[in-house]
């Protein structure tokens, strides 16, 4: 079984800026069946700094409802918009069952942004983020992202995006990017893992991917150690899009089939509490 923990729709960056295709749902359950794909998690974007258009909660919910046994609605709110506890226990309603994608360009851990990881953390929810030097921004060594672990332990953090993944490298920048050739030991990313239960990761875009990629000396090593809260996902849908990690996961991951079985569903189906499963 394959569930992809991280997948946008919709015209978010605008054709005539970037020559893509948008993918509308029914193409894109064509393609989950093409890639053996078996259900996803529709994460909106709705913030001002996340990219030059929007993919609605709504509109997300919208296809949900075309494809439930296929589809996972996550609810997304800027954190400046009024009434936001109201909207997410309207959402939750409708059929949310997550945050994500959290993307602005607040600190990590600015208060109007810790009051959703609260919501959040009421809930039990997961809640996938992106980070970058400009947006949801944090310092050499992500004290701020530590400083919401500590405090929201009963939110689930699923980190993703280039400044994330960057700080798996003890010489992470904060430039962001992609950087390749080997890893420095002592990155935050793996330091954080290891020392918070409710810190995950997802291994989508260019940014997941590169990090798990650009070392096949370090890779092993971080997959023995966090297995159990890695999880499979893709990223932006667009037509033609490329999709490394499902080959990546199937065949060249080095990892016993257990650990790939979970990375694959398992780690997502505990998270969303879709069934029980135990390691």
């Amino acid at each position: 079984m394959l569930i992809d923990f991280h997948v946008h729709l919709g015209d978010t960056v605008p054709h005539a800026l970037s020559g893509r295709r948008e993918m509308s749902v029914h193409q894109w359950i064509d393609r989950m069946d093409r890639e053996g794909i078996d259900k996803a998690v529709l994460l909106p974007l709705e913030s001002p700094e996340v990219c030059p258009g929007y993919w609605l909660t709504r509109e997300a919910l919208a296809a949900y409802e075309m494809y439930p046994e296929r589809l996972i609605p996550f609810v997304n709110i800027d954190p400046r918009m009024p009434q936001m506890p109201e909207l997410i226990r309207l959402y939750e309603s409708r059929g949310c069952c997550g945050f994500g994608e959290m993307y602005n360009g607040l600190a990590f851990d600015d208060p109007l942004n810790r009051a959703i990881y609260a919501e959040c953390a009421d809930r039990g929810w997961a809640m996938v983020f992106d980070m970058g030097p400009t947006y949801l921004w944090d310092e050499v060594g992500l004290p701020r992202l530590e400083r919401c672990l500590k405090e929201f332990p009963d939110c689930t953090f699923v980190g993703h995006g280039p400044g994330f993944w960057t700080a798996i490298s003890g010489d992470d920048n904060r430039k962001g990017g992609y950087p390749p050739g080997p890893i420095t030991p002592g990155g935050a990313v793996d330091r954080l893992m290891m020392q918070y239960p409710n810190m995950w990761a997802d291994i989508s875009a260019g940014s997941g991917y590169n990090a798990l990629t650009r070392d096949k000396g370090y890779t092993p090593g971080f997959l023995e150690r966090h297995w159990q809260k890695l999880l499979f996902a893709t990223d932006f849908m667009y037509a033609g899009h490329p999709l490394p990690q499902v080959e990546w996961l199937r065949h060249d991951a080095p990892l016993e089939e257990s650990q790939r079985e979970a990375i694959a569903s398992g780690n997502a189906m505990r998270l969303l509490r879709l069934e029980s499963v135990a390691w």
